[in-house]
C-alpha cells in the first residue's frame, strides 16, 4: 500500500486485523508512556516512542488536554441478551443511547422500555440516527452517573477480547466523569512525561468535552456533546499564538471544543454548552496548529478532522507508514503527532 493509494477523499485503506490493539499496553509489557508515536510534519514522517514527545515540541508551545473522565457506560438489560450504551446526556434531561447485543454487535432496537439492574429503566422513544442512536428517557433511583458506576462496565468492542477495569480507561488528566468512551489520545501521558514537558517550557491547559459513543459510520448525523472551555485556557491559547507558539490539541475532542469557541480570526473565548460542530477540511481549523491523536479506522469521520489540521498528502503518508511499520490501532494502541 502506498501513500497515493490512501490519498482518497474518504481515506479508505485496509487495516490488517493484527494491527488492532486487543488490550492495554501494560498487559503487553509496555508502560503507558512506552507506546509508539508517529510524527508527521511538512513532508517528513518519523518514528518515536511517546516519551520522546517533549523533544518534538518547543518551549512556548501549548498542549490543550481534555479532563473528562470515562464512565462505565455499558449496562446489561434485565432478562435479555442486550446491553445499553449511555452516550450523551442532552439539555432536556434525556439521553442518547445505543443498543448492543451480548456479543457486542449493534442492534437496531425498537420503541419501548428496557429494564435495567437496580430497578432502572431506559425507554427508547425515537431514533436519532438510523439503526444506531436513540432518544431515550432514563429512570434510576440515583443519579445516572452513580447508577452507571454501580451497575455499568466500560464500553468495549469485539477487538478488545476481555473486560478491563474502568481504571484502564482513565487518563492522567481525568477529573470530571462524563465521557461514554475514553478520550484516548491522552492515555499515554504519565506524571513523568508531564513533568518533562513543563520543564521544557511546554504549557498545558485544560478543557472538558464529554465524548459520546463512537460511530463506525462515515457520514452519520452529528450528535451534541457537552463541553467547557475555561477563561484561563482561552487566554493561554490566545497568548501562545500571539507569541508565535503552537497550540497542539490532545485528541479530536479538544479540537472540537476549541474550534467551537474560536472566531474567524482564531481568537478563542471561554464558553460551555452543547456542540455539534463538525470540523472538515472545507471549514478548516482556526485555533489549532497541531494534534496528538490515536490512529483512526478506514473511512472514519475523524479523518476529515485530521485533514483539516494537516494536508491530506501528509496524512496519507502517515497512515501508509503506520500500516507498513506495524503500529497498533484503537484506544489501547499507538499515537500520531501531526504538526503544521
Amino acid at each position: 500500500m502506498t501513500a497515493a493509494e490512501l490519498a482518497t477523499p474518504r481515506m479508505d485503506f485496509e487495516l490488517p486485523p493484527e494491527l488492532e490493539a486487543h488490550e492495554p499496553p501494560e498487559a503487553r509489557g509496555t508502560p503507558r508512556d512506552g507506546v509508539r508515536l508517529l510524527h508527521g510534519q511538512g513532508s517528513t514522517v518519523s518514528h518515536h516512542r511517546f516519551t520522546d514527545l517533549p523533544g518534538l515540541l518547543r518551549g512556548g508551545d501549548l498542549l490543550v488536554v481534555n479532563t473528562s473522565g470515562t464512565l462505565p457506560a455499558s449496562v446489561p438489560v434485565a432478562g435479555a441478551p442486550l446491553r445499553v450504551h449511555f452516550s450523551t446526556e442532552l439539555a432536556d434531561g434525556r439521553w442518547l443511547v445505543e443498543v448492543r447485543g451480548a456479543d457486542l454487535g449493534r442492534r437496531p432496537g425498537q420503541p419501548g422500555p428496557l429494564r435495567l439492574p437496580g430497578g432502572g429503566t431506559v425507554t427508547l422513544e425515537e431514533p436519532y440516527s438510523r439503526g444506531r442512536l436513540w432518544f431515550a428517557s432514563v429512570k434510576t433511583r440515583t443519579s445516572v452517573i452513580e447508577f452507571l458506576h454501580r451497575h455499568g462496565q466500560p464500553i468495549r468492542y469485539p477487538y478488545v477480547r476481555r473486560q478491563w477495569p474502568i481504571e484502564a480507561y482513565q487518563t492522567v488528566f481525568a477529573t470530571q466523569p462524563g465521557s461514554a468512551e475514553m478520550p484516548s489520545a491522552a492515555r499515554p501521558f504519565t506524571d513523568r512525561v508531564v513533568t518533562r514537558l513543563v520543564s521544557a517550557g511546554v504549557q498545558i491547559a485544560p478543557l472538558v468535552l464529554h465524548t459520546g459513543v463512537a460511530s463506525p459510520e462515515a457520514h452519520e448525523r452529528p450528535y451534541p456533546e457537552w463541553f467547557r472551555v475555561p477563561s484561563g485556557t482561552a487566554r493561554l491559547v490566545n497568548e501562545t499564538r500571539a507569541a508565535g507558539g503552537r497550540v497542539v490539541a490532545v485528541g479530536t475532542t479538544a479540537v472540537r471544543a476549541l474550534e467551537t469557541v474560536a472566531g474567524e480570526d482564531g481568537r478563542v473565548v471561554a464558553g460551555e454548552g452543547w456542540t455539534d460542530l463538525i470540523v472538515t477540511p472545507a471549514r478548516g481549523v482556526r485555533a489549532v496548529d497541531g494534534l496528538l491523536t490515536g490512529l483512526h479506522e478506514p473511512k472514519a469521520s475523524h479523518l476529515d478532522l485530521l485533514a483539516a489540521v494537516v494536508d491530506r498528502d501528509l496524512l496519507a503518508r502517515c497512515y501508509a507508514e503506520a500500516v507498513r511499520a506495524g503500529y497498533l490501532w484503537h484506544e489501547f494502541g499507538d499515537v500520531n503527532l501531526l504538526l503544521r
